[in-house]
């Protein structure tokens, strides 16, 4: 695999590959790890957020009832992490960063004056049977914290409904950019960041192809 992490080391560059996909799809676990092979840092906007909903209780009754979080307080919150000194030089491997129709231009341009372009975007395909499923191992498990937004089941069912309506649009954006690389998300851990890697690495050998 070396070669192959070398070829998409080359590729990427200091850009950025930013990760969607529904809730419990296996967003912040591929996004970590991909970071790790890559060399890259990691930015999840749920993770930044969730930090910042402790002193704003607008901020917090929107994300613990599933909704996303309002956009002008995306804009002000999460899109200044993008041009961070620490992160420069480096690539970035991004979850769900512009979640809402419209943030996805000023992602796009925030990264792009970063020096961080966004250069492909991986949506993990999960069906909504398996994102319950998930949900019901995490809570026996207690892998993901106390989040209140995982409590009830109607609150997810708000979260799907928030990425189907709000989210899917930003996706498109992408796709309409050739950018986007839909990926098989089911399956074990170790199974579902192969899809990933290998997924990425098929565009990157297309990408690097002469025109014809």
């Amino acid at each position: 695999m070396d070669n192959n992490v070398a070829i998409i080391r080359q590729w990427l560059g200091t850009g950025s590959i930013n990760i969607f996909g529904l809730p419990f799809s296996g967003k912040d676990t591929v996004g970590i790890r991909l970071a790790e092979t890559l060399g890259a840092r990691f930015l999840s906007s749920g993770l930044i957020l969730r930090a910042a909903e402790k002193q704003d209780t607008d901020l917090l009754k929107e994300m613990t009832s599933g909704m996303l979080a309002d956009t002008n307080k995306f804009r002000s919150i999460v899109l200044p992490y993008l041009s961070r000194e620490d992160l420069r030089g480096f690539p970035l491997v991004l979850s769900s960063v512009g979640r809402w129709e419209g943030e996805e231009y000023d992602v796009i341009k925030a990264a792009e004056d970063s020096g961080h372009p966004i250069k492909a975007v991986i949506l993990l395909n999960v069906s909504e049977a398996e994102v319950q499923k998930r949900r019901e191992d995490s809570l026996i498990v207690q892998d993901r914290g106390q989040r209140e937004d995982d409590r009830e089941r109607h609150i997810l069912d708000v979260r799907i409904q928030e990425f189907i309506t709000k989210t899917m649009p930003v996706i498109e954006t992408y796709r309409k950019r050739e950018i986007l690389i839909p990926i098989n998300a089911h399956g074990t851990k170790d199974e579902v960041f192969a899809n990933v890697f290998n997924g990425l690495l098929q565009f990157v050998q297309r990408q690097s192809q002469p025109q014809q």
